[in-house]
C-alpha cells in the first residue's frame, strides 16, 4: 500500500512548509474561514515557482453553497484557464444542481477545459443527495479523485461511508478522506476506510509579530498556517503503515 498526503495550504508559506515536510500534493486555497476559495493569481504563480510537488488550486469563487450563477461559472472558467497557463498540475472543483445532484454539464465542461490537468471533485460531494449516484456521475465525467468527509462534518465520523465509496469505486477513481484528520486519528482512519490518499490542512494559528496592537479593535490578528511538525508526524505514521502492509 502506497500512501499520499495532500495538504490544504492557505498561503505560500504553508505550501512550502508542507512540501518540505514530505507532503505529496498541495491544494492551494484562500479563505480558511469559508472552507477554501480560489487564491489570487499572484499566489498561484508564486507557488508554482516554489513548489515542485503537485499543485492543485481550488476553483471556488465564494464560500457558501455549490450552486453557482452564470457569472460565477464564467469566473471559474477563467480561473481554470489561468491555472493551465501557469503550469499547475490540476484543479479542485465542485458544482451541484439545486436538487443536490452533480452539475454534470458544467463539471464536464470544466474537466474538458482543464485537460491535461487533473481534476479533484471537492467536498461539494458531501452535500450531494445520493453519494453513490454522485460517485458514478463524477467517475463518468473524468475526475481523478473525490475529496470527502463521508457526508459528515469530519472524515473520522464519516469513515463507514468512505469505506463504502472506496469499495464501490473499485479503483476507478481515488476517494480521498479529508476534514478533521490529524496525527492522532489517521491510523484508525486508514484502517477503517482502506484509503490510500488523505487530505488535511494540519492547521495551527500563528500569533501576529506586530509590536503594536490596537486593543480597541478587539480583533484576533493571528493567521492560519500549516504545522510542519504535525505534517511530519502524519507522514511518519503513513510511512510506518506502508512498511507494515506492503503491496
Amino acid at each position: 500500500m502506497s500512501f499520499k498526503l495532500e495538504i490544504c495550504s492557505f498561503d505560500l508559506v504553508s505550501a512550502i512548509l508542507a512540501q518540505d515536510a514530505g507532503a505529496g500534493r498541495i491544494e492551494l486555497c484562500a479563505g480558511p474561514a469559508e472552507g477554501g476559495t480560489t487564491p489570487g493569481p499572484g499566489v498561484i504563480k508564486a507557488a508554482r515557482e516554489r513548489i515542485h510537488i503537485d499543485l492543485y488550486p481550488i476553483i471556488r469563487p465564494r464560500g457558501g453553497d455549490f450552486l453557482y450563477s452564470d457569472e460565477e461559472y464564467d469566473v471559474m472558467v477563467k480561473e481554470v484557464n489561468f491555472c493551465k497557463q501557469v503550469g499547475c498540475n490540476g484543479v479542485v472543483i465542485g458544482l451541484l444542481n439545486a436538487d443536490g445532484t452533480v452539475d454534470k454539464g458544467r463539471v464536464g465542461r470544466l474537466v474538458e477545459m482543464a485537460y491535461p490537468l487533473g481534476v479533484t471533485f471537492h467536498r461539494a460531494f458531501d452535500w450531494a443527495t445520493n453519494p453513490f449516484e454522485a460517485l458514478e456521475d463524477i467517475i463518468s465525467l473524468g475526475c481523478e479523485r473525490i475529496l470527502t468527509s463521508g457526508q459528515r462534518p469530519t472524515a473520522p465520523e464519516g469513515a463507514a461511508l468512505i469505506n463504502e465509496l472506496i469499495r464501490q469505486a473499485d479503483d476507478r477513481i481515488i476517494i480521498m478522506p479529508g476534514s478533521g484528520i490529524r496525527a492522532d486519528n489517521i491510523l484508525e482512519l486508514a484502517e477503517k476506510t482502506d484509503a490510500s490518499e488523505f487530505h488535511t490542512s494540519a492547521r495551527t494559528k500563528v500569533r501576529t509579530k506586530m509590536e503594536f496592537i490596537n486593543e480597541a479593535m478587539m480583533e484576533d490578528q493571528s493567521a492560519v498556517r500549516a504545522d510542519r511538525m504535525e505534517i511530519e508526524k502524519i507522514m511518519g505514521i503513513l510511512a510506518s503503515l506502508e512498511h507494515q502492509h506492503p503491496r
